[in-house]
């Protein structure tokens, strides 16, 4: 593995410079800096967006006649990462790490939400927004005590929950590519013109991310879509029709679509929630050991968390979706060796001009359903990769393989099989069917119950 130093500017700062989080490098490089941190995570930031829409019934292709909540939706992505990182790199109060922590908004969730919206169109977001906003609250909360639940979720339950996340969107990856959901059941769903731009994206995110360095290998993804998107306009599958109409600024409504009070959906948020601070703390352990070369403080932690909520608390007031900080960030702060905080402050507020800059979000929403799908195939199955990457921690006796048997089979089981618990009241059967609480239920609490001299 290449050394990451030789990535680095030495014109940026002294060594002890660059380990300061309280450093600010020159203006000139600070911001090309900020903005790569905003390229590292773009595609990623909107994404959930866009898949819950089309879980709605409202996304790419659906000719619904409210399309324009999508766009809403992408531009409220943009500025709600930019507001929580801002909570992250600048702080208030006890609430942020103080540290280069880049906020966006989490695959995580998407288990939880897609079964709480699917075919309600923009009716199922009033009770979506308001699990968000509830599920944010218990976020914030969770910073007052976070440390005390690390030692209840060793590598063996966040790897297989990091695992389940993966393995519940990686259908949705093969769905987008083929054509999605409006096309399902058409003659149109999985022809050659629909897989070829996917698989263009493929092929020049592999290409890129193994053959280049430094910003270029950060941003594959991103190119990838890119190159896949200029062949779909050369095959006229993208459509300009919905950027002209947007406006060139809108700031966001507060309870745009109501609130309403969904058990299943709140006690979704909640749970998840718990998984969110537990990756924001292996973040931020992360950014200090790459960065600084030092562990985290408790006060950053508890910070982080308290951001992680904060965030998501407002985004769903607003209409946006759960934030948590980046992993692909962390890696980019390893990379440069820039640990400054201001660096990162540059990229919210970049983040923040886009999301109030509604024809942005117009121009995302012309990216076609397939090119989309060739994007989230690499990030859904670098989701499970994650969770395999974490499971190789653990130390694989009988007991462990018991424990990781049991929740996988009944966790993934009623994901493939949803109907098993059809006699189950509605909202027990979304949290169920997501298959990623009865995983993580079993796991940790066999984890806890089960004797550690078990061979």
């Amino acid at each position: 593995m290449a050394d990451t130093a030789t990535f680095r500017d030495t014109s940026l700062g002294t060594p002890e410079q660059l380990r300061d989080p309280d450093y600010t490098p020159p203006l000139g490089k600070a911001v090309p800096l900020g903005i790569q941190h905003v390229l590292a995570m773009f595609a990623s930031n909107v994404t959930p967006a866009i898949i819950v829409a089309g879980a709605a019934g409202f996304g790419f292709g659906s000719n619904s006649a409210d399309f324009p909540s999508l766009i809403y939706m992408i531009q409220m992505s943009m500025l709600f990462a930019g507001v929580a990182t801002l909570f992250q790199s600048i702080g208030i109060g006890p609430v942020g790490a103080r540290l280069p922590i880049v906020q966006g908004t989490s695959f995580a969730f998407l288990p939880i939400m897609i079964p709480a919206v699917a075919g309600q169109g923009v009716a199922g977001m009033a009770g979506l927004m308001t699990g968000v906003m509830i599920g944010g609250i218990f976020h914030f909360f969770l910073g007052t005590f976070i440390g005390r639940l690390r030692f209840a979720l060793p590598p063996l339950v966040t790897g297989l929950i990091v695992l389940m996340i993966g393995l519940s969107l990686i259908r949705v990856g093969i769905q987008y590519a083929a054509g999605g959901v409006p096309k399902m059941g058409t003659e149109g769903f999985g022809t050659f013109a629909m897989w070829l731009p996917a698989l263009v994206v493929i092929v020049v995110t592999l290409a890129v991310k193994f053959f280049t360095r430094g910003l270029v290998s950060v941003s594959a993804v991103l190119i990838g879509l890119i190159a896949g998107y200029v062949v779909a306009l050369l095959m006229g599958q993208v459509s300009f029709g919905n950027v002209a109409g947007a406006a060139v600024f809108a700031p966001p409504m507060p309870f745009s679509w109501g609130l309403d009070f969904n058990l299943a959906i709140i006690v979704g948020m909640m749970f998840m929630a718990v998984i969110s601070a537990i990756e924001t703390v292996g973040d931020v352990s992360g950014i200090c050991k790459g960065g600084a070369g030092r562990e985290a403080t408790d006060r950053e932690i508890s910070g982080a968390t308290y951001a992680d909520g904060l965030g998501t608390a407002i985004a769903g007031i607003f209409g946006g979706l759960p934030n948590t900080s980046f992993s692909q960030n962390v890696g980019l702060i390893s990379m440069t060796g820039v640990m400054s905080r201001h660096v990162v402050t540059i990229g919210g507020l970049f983040l923040i001009v886009c999301g109030l800059v509604p024809k942005v979000g117009a121009v995302v929403s012309t990216v076609p359903i397939n090119v989309l799908g060739g994007g989230v195939i690499v990030m859904f199955g670098m989701v499970a990769a994650a969770g395999i990457n974490m499971l190789s921690e653990v130390k694989w006796n009988r007991r462990n393989m018991v424990i990781f048997a049991v929740s996988l089979s009944v966790g993934f089981g009623l994901q493939l099989e949803p109907s098993a618990l059809q006699h189950l009241p509605q909202w027990l059967q979304i949290l169920l069917t997501s298959g990623l609480l009865p995983a993580a239920t079993l796991s940790i609490g066999l984890n806890l119950a089960l004797p550690d001299d078990l061979e």
